[in-house]
């Protein structure tokens, strides 16, 4: 396991608490890596030094420390620019990397799915060819050559290239993965889609497994789920919805893995209903819930149907933690997705929001048409099935099925339409 050095600037943009907890953070981060973390340092500069981040007398601090601990590597809460890389590892003499590079190197150890590598090779890469200045100047010098370059082309504009293409091969890629989950997306139209969404580790995976009764890959780690997973769920017996598990958030998110991730993160865009998961154990929750919501803001599902799940209840030791934590308006629901508490007000909840605007209809349908009945089923929350005779226009009684049900108002006037030709029909109890 590597050894590392944490540093934070404080500015006077950023309170001392603040940089404190962001570097907690980051220390999570770097455990999940596979780094210890032996020492943090931090900085108060009214603005970050243009070429080192930091101050001359603080580079010669963390020197000393590396000389002393033994230590790997540097890790920047905040992203360097390539000049201050270059010439922070020409100073220290061993590697310095940045939130960004961090969070990308997690990223890239967890992906399993073709679509998440594929998706974190593309912000790596992005990430890569600002600064390989610093890569390859060693190798700056002409080259010409046959089949890998130009003629006279350093190593350096070589490498460029072979990026450039690669990062062209992966957005074609990337596009057509886009266009297959926009087909699949259309075969699911006719279910109630639920996405989970939340600061990392806020336990969205558990709470997957507990209302789906699945087996989602969760772990008390960050970033344990990258790749978007979704269950049909039962809330009731005649309720099904389409759940989907996310990539959790975290502060300063790097943009080009938002970019990246636009097709696995379309779920959360196109879900009728948000669940935001909190971990309300944490002392920073507020923040949590902030980050989130610019993030869900930058992705343009700012304004949609939001339940808020305050996670983690069982570990609450503070009574006073049970009042309404943000003092908003969304409506909310406290569980433990460890123990199952609340999950069962949970899903009352849902199905209280996601049949909000629905219209409640009641129909005799021939139980011939069985095409049709199943339409109700599929796209409808029924209600109640009767069984019964109807007639019309002095015709014999005929069998007949009388459902009561509730319609999304996407597919009401549909459903009206298909039934409009058994309006006729009059029960009959002879």
């Amino acid at each position: 396991m590597e050894s590392a050095i944490l540093v934070g600037v404080i500015t006077p943009k950023t309170t001392r608490l603040e940089v404190e907890d962001s570097l907690d953070e980051l220390e999570l981060l770097a455990d999940t890596a596979g780094a210890r973390c032996t020492d943090r340092v931090t900085q108060n500069l009214p603005n970050v030094h243009v070429g080192t981040y930091i101050g001359s007398g603080k580079v010669e601090e963390i020197k000393a420390i590396i000389e002393a601990e033994k230590s790997d590597l540097v890790l920047f809460d905040d992203d360097l620019t390539p000049i201050q890389s270059r010439n922070l590892e020409r100073a220290l003499k061993v590697k310095v990397v940045d939130r960004t590079g961090l969070i990308l190197d997690i990223f890239a150890k967890r992906a399993q799915s073709a679509t998440s590598k594929t998706q974190v090779e593309l912000a790596q890469l992005e990430y890569l060819r600002t600064r390989l200045t610093r890569q390859w100047t060693h190798l700056s010098r002409q080259k010409g050559g046959i089949g890998t370059k130009g003629p006279g082309e350093t190593q350096i504009e070589t490498d460029r290239r072979l990026i450039g293409t690669r990062i062209a091969t992966l957005k074609r890629r990337l596009t057509q993965i886009d266009k297959q989950r926009t087909t699949q997306r259309k075969h699911r139209d006719a279910y109630t889609r639920i996405s989970l969404v939340g600061y990392t580790n806020a336990g969205k995976s558990t709470l997957m497994n507990q209302v789906a009764r699945a087996d989602v890959h969760a772990e008390d780690r960050l970033f344990a789920t990258l790749d978007a997973t979704t269950r049909l769920v039962y809330l009731t017996p005649n309720k099904q919805v389409l759940l989907s598990d996310t990539v959790g958030f975290i502060r300063k998110l790097p943009h080009r893995l938002v970019e990246s991730f636009k097709s696995t993160l379309d779920e959360v865009r196109e879900s009728d209903l948000l669940l935001h998961v909190v971990d309300i154990t944490h002392p920073n929750y507020l923040d949590h819930i902030r980050v989130v919501n610019e993030t869900l803001a930058e992705l343009g599902a700012g304004q949609k149907r939001t339940l808020m799940v305050y996670n983690k209840v069982d570990a609450l030791t503070d009574e006073d933690l049970w009042t309404e934590p943000t003092g908003g308006s969304a409506p909310s629901v406290r569980v433990s997705a460890r123990t199952g508490f609340g999950i069962d007000a949970l899903r009352e909840q849902i199905v209280d929001l996601t049949e909000a605007d629905f219209e409640t209809m009641t129909a005799l349908v021939p139980s011939t048409e069985g095409k049709t009945i199943a339409y109700i089923h599929q796209v409808s929350a029924v209600l109640d099935v009767y069984q019964t005779q109807a007639t019309r226009f002095g015709e014999d009684p005929i069998p007949v099925s009388r459902i009561s049900f509730r319609v999304p108002p996407q597919f009401a006037e549909e459903i009206k339409r298909s039934l409009a030709r058994f309006r006729d029909y009059d029960e009959w109890y002879g």
